[in-house]
């Protein structure tokens, strides 16, 4: 027994021995590395399609809701209706553009002179007298009375309201203020040192105006010596000269020198005497400083009213009324304000008077948020405010059913024909390989085809959604032939057979039994080819679905664009409305591909078999 088991020790000692133990602690370090590393990465794309979502959705989920200001608007009949006929033609004649701007006057009754009177009508969206218009019409038993009715206000009132404009902060006071005035040009006194934060920033601007003076006169200055030692060069050239084409030359690039150095000289003139001057403001003990646009605003509300800083000492400063004072008696610590704009003037596009006034619509609760309708509702705009996606949605609907109509039944047809029918030989080996290669081309050359076929030579309307539709056909056929292709082949031999069996034909078998069978998997493959072509944009914007469309399309036919042409349409736009705009146009698009993913999950699961 000892002999024979002898052998057997070597054989053994290869998976206890020290070197075993230690190969298979490699590899499970290896295998530890491997899981760490996928996780690592599934990590990673996780957080970066958080990020990606919640860029998205905090830029753009302000745009689902609006703010609008409830002006007291009177519907005189003799105005709109004088003859009481209720006919909504004769209501949309009346002049509603005046009635809106009576409704304001109403509100802001201090805004006399005709630039106030014009800030003050911008302060409601362009389209106002459109809106009132509009509700009237639908409500003719408002003719005749007065009633607070909801109108949009301005984009970026609205942006001020969702606090996107400028942070403001309140500015510490302990004294008790005198104003000298209740309208125009006031004065207002303090018994404390309330106004020296207000001194000290126009000083902190006035020093950094200073060393910037200083630093652009040196570097100017350093110009000129380089200009100067050009000069004196290029004229010692010209002495030299050989002959006069050289002295041409020459006198030229001196007298370019010689006017590039006089600018240079004045340039530091005026720098030095910036310097000066800032340096002579600061040197001023208890000295009135001038605020300006550059700086941050400083706004003074007391006794009703609100005052907006021009200039500023220790202990008072002066200012211009934007809302009228109600009376000039002290107000005392904790019944007046003095709030700080962070953003200067002109840096932003809500100027501190258009500020004021939409804080008194606030002040008088006219002002309220609710959901957004015309993101939803309307179609292209240059206005933000009156810009919305409807006539985007309606093109993307109209094209995708156009690529739908074309592609599913041609697809399907394909696929059926190459897997089922068609002979196995170099022609159809050939057409798999290049249906192989379409579902890999970029989709503008598809857009590119479109323009050479549909648009130049077969002259079908330009930014159509038939167009769009059947260049989205073509993009999206080789996807749907080569997922039905893998649905068909899914199916087991044994169903063909069996059908052919019992005396079917092989299209009988084909459309009774094995296309039932495959259809989940060609409609899931029809389905994210669609929802691919929903999301494209290069080949769209070849054939003009570009183009600014502002009615709402009624069929294939009638000019539109689609949503992802829309996005990037807005994407280009500078205002910030806009950027709003764009996010949540692309929350939308993302939930109908979301939406359309899932329904093919669930397409698949509902009619799946297992064999």
């Amino acid at each position: 027994m000892t002999d024979l088991a002898a052998p057997y020790a070597k054989p053994l000692d290869l998976h206890t021995s020290d070197a075993a133990h230690k190969r298979l602690k490699a590899r499970y370090r290896s295998e530890a590395r491997f899981k760490f590393f996928g996780m690592a990465a599934i990590g990673l794309a996780v957080l970066f399609l958080a990020i990606l979502l919640y860029t998205i959705v905090s830029q753009g989920y302000h745009a689902f809701t609006y703010h609008y200001v409830k002006l007291p608007i009177t519907l005189d009949q003799a105005t709109i209706d004088p003859e009481n006929t209720g006919d909504p033609e004769v209501i949309g004649r009346a002049d509603y553009n005046t009635i809106v701007r009576q409704g304001l006057a109403e509100v802001l009754p201090f805004a006399s002179e005709r630039r106030e009177r014009r800030v003050r009508n911008g302060l409601v969206t362009g389209a106002a007298n459109i809106a009132l218009r509009n509700e009237v019409m639908d409500n003719p038993e408002l003719v005749g009375g007065k009633h607070f009715i909801r109108i949009q206000l301005d984009d970026f009132g609205d942006l001020y309201f969702k606090d996107l404009i400028s942070d403001t902060t309140e500015v510490p006071i302990n004294g008790t203020a005198s104003p000298t005035g209740t309208e125009g040009d006031v004065k207002i006194l303090s018994t404390a040192n309330d106004f020296g934060f207000l001194a000290n920033t126009a000083r902190d601007y006035l020093t950094s105006l200073k060393v910037d003076a200083e630093e652009k006169e040196a570097n100017k200055q350093r110009s000129v010596d380089r200009l100067t030692a050009e000069v004196e060069s290029r004229t010692a050239d010209l002495g030299a000269a050989a002959d006069d084409a050289q002295k041409t030359r020459l006198q030229n690039a001196l007298d370019v020198a010689k006017q590039s150095l006089a600018v240079a000289q004045a340039d530091v003139e005026r720098f030095e005497l910036a310097a000066q001057d800032a340096e002579r403001r600061l040197s001023v003990a208890n000295a009135t400083y001038s605020l300006n646009d550059q700086m941050p605003s400083f706004l003074i509300k007391i006794n009703g009213g609100v005052v907006k800083v021009n200039s500023v000492s220790a202990s008072q400063l002066e200012g211009t009324t934007y809302v009228p004072l109600q009376n000039t008696s002290d107000a005392t610590a904790g019944t007046w304000q003095i709030l700080e704009i962070l953003k200067p003037e002109s840096n932003r596009k809500l100027s501190d008077r258009e500020i004021v006034w939409l804080e008194e619509f606030n002040r008088q609760g006219l002002v309220e948020r609710g959901f957004n309708e015309t993101f939803f509702t309307a179609g292209a705009s240059r206005e933000p405010e009156q810009a919305g996606i409807l006539g985007a949605v309606m093109g993307s609907i109209f094209t995708m059913l156009v690529t739908l109509l074309l592609s599913f039944p041609i697809g399907v047809s394909a696929a059926i024909y190459l897997e089922e029918f068609a002979p196995k030989n170099r022609l159809t080996q050939l057409i798999e390989v290049n249906i192989n290669n379409l579902a890999a081309v970029p989709s503008i050359v598809f857009g590119l085809l479109g323009l050479a076929m549909f648009l130049n030579i077969f002259g079908l309307p330009r930014s159509a959604p038939l167009v769009g539709g059947m260049v989205l056909a073509l993009m999206t056929l080789p996807t749907i032939i080569i997922a039905s292709r893998a649905a068909l082949r899914s199916v087991p031999p044994s169903i063909r057979e069996a059908a052919l069996g019992i005396g079917a034909s092989r299209l009988q078998a084909v459309t009774h039994h094995v296309l039932p069978l495959a259809m989940p998997g060609i409609l899931t493959g029809t389905i994210i080819g669609m929802a691919q072509a929903l999301g494209e944009t290069a080949p769209l914007l070849m054939i003009g679905m570009v183009a600014f469309i502002v009615d709402i399309p009624g069929g294939p036919f009638d000019p539109s664009t689609v949503l992802p042409v829309q996005i990037f349409m807005w994407a280009d736009f500078p205002e910030p409305a806009f950027q709003q705009k764009t996010s949540a146009a692309i929350m939308v698009l993302l939930v109908f591909l979301v939406v359309m993913n899932a329904l093919a999950v669930i397409l698949r699961k509902r009619f799946e078999r297992r064999w």
